[in-house]
């Protein structure tokens, strides 16, 4: 993720990977054409855009950035903040309840699924999120904590609480009983 590349060939280049999926080679139409017949690609496209202004120096593109983040927000529900450095290849296979701080650095061939929360536990001291490449997170997942670092490889099953960290090439999941409590 931090190859020296200049922002917009950074951009095009994770435009490339998520839209296209790297079958063809980038154009600007071939993106936009891809985004109007699978509406699925309009969110990170938008975002991808959003994030590239944010990174910026300047006042009027990051305001630009944070007025796009909010109407994405609005529209499709799901808070990827901008300031989140997410690497190239990055899968929303539902388009719903997914919150992921600023303070993340994610890997490249990151999957995550509705209703997946990736936050800080609260504001002070370090906060950091590190989420290696190829990165498969379950439904209804919520990943909170200062400093945690998820390796290579990993594997988080549908409703896991992950509060410390997993080691590269690891299959993770919270053990659920099958204990029903109903109180009248």
């Amino acid at each position: 993720m931090s190859e020296n590349h200049s922002p917009y060939t950074q951009l095009t280049r994770y435009l490339s990977a998520d839209i296209l999926k790297n079958k063809k080679a980038f154009s600007w139409r071939r993106i936009i054409i891809r985004c109007i017949k699978q509406p699925q690609h309009r969110y990170i496209f938008w975002w991808r855009i959003a994030s590239y202004l944010y990174s910026t120096n300047s006042h009027f593109c990051k305001a630009r950035a944070r007025k796009m983040n909010y109407s994405l927000i609005r529209k499709y529900g799901i808070e990827i903040m901008l300031g989140a450095q997410i690497g190239e290849g990055i899968r929303l296979p539902h388009l719903t309840g997914i919150v992921i701080n600023p303070h993340c650095i994610i890997g490249k061939n990151f999957r995550i699924r509705q209703n997946t929360t990736v936050g800080i536990k609260v504001d002070e001291g370090t906060r950091r999120l590190v989420i290696g490449d190829d990165v498969d997170i379950g439904a209804n997942c919520c990943i909170i904590g200062n400093d945690i670092t998820i390796g290579h490889n990993v594997t988080i099953g549908a409703m896991s609480f992950i509060n410390k960290d997993i080691p590269d090439n690891a299959v993770c999941y919270t053990e659920k009983s099958s204990k029903i409590i109903i109180k009248t």
